[in-house]
């Protein structure tokens, strides 16, 4: 491996969240961008390649080394890795509408789902996976939310584009139907 490529290795290891590329860029100045992409390029062939429990993906914005999915329900069963906490189904069709609608208002969120949010809303922030955007036009200028790069990390996309379409969903959620109507 070049230097660069392992100096990003160990960046990527120590770090808890992923890493942008204006991070990993400041490793070593003299790099340029597209240097950097062709030592992660590297990085992620050595791993491949070789065979390595681990792995580099690209999700919330930036690169982070995570293990194999084959290997996560192990991990998982010897409790050696903390579990993100789980959503509630409130939390997460909240969530769904922000990422689907952003930036959007707390109003607009509370129409379509027919019910008060602002105790979903507080939560979804304080665990940032939602922030401020901005402020609507409207009267009162409401604030409107958006997702976070943790929301793109906690859902393993790199970035909103990979969210499904309305007809991927409808597909899954026919498939999962016995599922949804039974909670």
């Amino acid at each position: 491996m070049t230097p660069l490529a392992k100096l990003l290795e160990a960046a990527l290891f120590a770090a808890a969240r992923p890493l942008a590329l204006d991070a990993l860029a400041t490793l070593d100045p003299e790099a340029s961008p597209a240097a950097v992409f062709a030592a992660l390029d590297e990085l992620r062939e050595h791993y491949d390649v070789d065979g390595h429990g681990v792995e580099v993906v690209e999700q919330g914005g930036g690169w982070q080394i995570l293990t194999r999915a084959e290997y996560a329900e192990a991990i998982e069963r010897a409790q050696v890795a903390v579990r993100p906490q789980r959503l509630s189904a409130a939390s997460l069709e909240t969530l769904a509408i922000i990422a689907y609608r952003q930036p959007i208002g707390r109003a607009e969120i509370e129409e379509i789902r027919g019910v008060a949010v602002g105790s979903v809303l507080k939560s979804l922030h304080e665990r940032g996976l939602i922030d401020i955007v901005g402020r609507s036009e409207g009267i009162g200028r409401p604030l409107l939310y958006g997702t976070t790069p943790q929301f793109l990390e906690q859902f393993a996309l790199r970035h909103l584009e990979e969210l499904p379409r309305a007809d991927e969903l409808a597909i899954a959620l026919r498939g999962a139907g016995s599922a949804v109507v039974a909670e």
